[in-house]
């Protein structure tokens, strides 16, 4: 698409935000309500020479991703929870093997099949824990078409910089959504690091993140779920290559934190009663906030745009300014756990799990009814 403005729904944005990014190769299956974003895909890709193939199911989807991305394509997949259900054991795989893939998450009513067509923030737990061992992620949470677009291109971004799975975590509200999205041509695109001859799963500076060869590029490549070690031999009964491994892995994406997080704040410098929220329930939240100013009382909004890494510190900083903290969430209570354990005021919890989006008077409410501005 050229530059300009356009009216897309999140999904569409999304689509065109990989397809901005570089991204060559999506596999995926049919789930509601990510769909839109494969069909986009499967529209626009014969233009872009990008390869489209509808899989047999999310299995065979993220596995195909991955594939995909070992031979030098920026690869992606869409879904929704139960389809990331299945994905999750290759998932902790492309971790394993540090290959940068985007997933992206349209979150539905759950658990199981759920409410296909309804709205819910039940799966922040889910990406965080949902493989097997020790590691850590990258989550990125939109709150508007223009942020569908934005985000998907820097998951992509920062797929590649960090040699990981990223996550678009967006609820379906956001995906279904119709506003405005300006698409421009400035825009930054990071590709992987290459260097001949350097081991592949090693340290590379400061950074702790590998150069990737592709394969057919003449490179000596093993890739392995198993432990292994900077050149991918397997060394599943070494206790200090299993150490080294699973430590840089984590190590990548908490030593760069600061590179990755991104928070905004409104209307936090003088505020008493602090607000956190993502996704749709940030929009709400911000509503709230000015109801809340009209009211006289001294609220802000502190939006999380990047869920993993946690941005414990700024909500520890929020949390020692006000006097109490409210987490409005479409679930029954999974982000404000982690924001409880970091936190030195009183948090209170707002869930709504009936397949419908929190609104501001609901959060005003809960605040006045309940007393918690005392």
């Amino acid at each position: 698409m050229k530059a300009g403005s356009y009216l897309l729904q999140g999904n569409e944005a999304c689509a065109e935000g990989a397809i901005r990014a570089g991204c060559k190769f999506y596999a995926g299956y049919p789930i509601s309500p990510s769909s839109e974003i494969m069909e986009r895909i499967a529209n626009r890709f014969p233009e872009c020479k990008g390869a489209f193939i509808q899989m047999e199911d999310e299995i065979a989807s993220i596995s195909a991703v991955i594939g995909a991305s070992w031979t030098g394509a920026k690869a992606m997949t869409a879904t929704s929870g139960p389809g990331l259900s299945l994905m999750l054991e290759n998932i902790g795989y492309a971790i394993m093997t540090e290959t940068p893939c985007v997933i992206v998450d349209v979150q539905r009513a759950g658990p199981s099949t759920g409410q296909a067509t309804k709205p819910s923030q039940g799966d922040v737990m889910q990406i965080r824990w949902g493989a097997s061992g020790d590691y850590q992620i990258i989550a990125l949470c939109p709150w508007s078409v223009q942020e569908m677009y934005d985000l998907t291109i820097e998951s992509f971004n920062l797929s590649e910089q960090f040699r990981v799975p990223v996550f678009l975590l967006c609820d379906e509200a956001v995906g279904h959504l119709r506003e405005k999205c300006v698409i421009k041509d400035d825009i930054e695109i990071i590709n992987r690091k290459k260097a001949k001859g350097k081991p592949p799963f090693g340290q590379d500076g400061d950074d702790l993140i590998p150069p990737m060869p592709s394969f057919g590029e003449g490179e000596r490549l093993l890739v392995t779920g198993s432990t292994h070690n900077e050149w991918g031999f397997r060394k599943t009964s070494d206790p200090d290559v299993q150490m080294r491994l699973v430590k840089r892995l984590s190590d990548k994406i908490l030593l760069n934190q600061d590179k990755i997080i991104r928070t905004e704040n409104y209307l936090l410098d003088d505020a008493e009663i602090g607000i956190i929220a993502y996704g749709i329930t940030a929009r709400a939240s911000l509503k709230a906030v000015k109801i809340l100013r009209e009211k006289g009382i001294k609220a802000g909004l502190l939006r999380l745009k990047t869920l993993w890494p946690f941005p414990e510190k700024v909500i520890g900083e929020l949390s020692a300014m006000v006097k109490k903290l409210i987490v409005p969430e479409m679930n029954l209570g999974q982000i404000v756990r982690e924001i409880e354990r970091v936190s030195k005021c009183d948090v209170v919890r707002l869930s709504k799990v009936n397949g419908e989006v929190i609104t501001p008077s609901e959060i005003v409410e809960e605040l006045l009814l309940a007393k918690y501005y005392s």
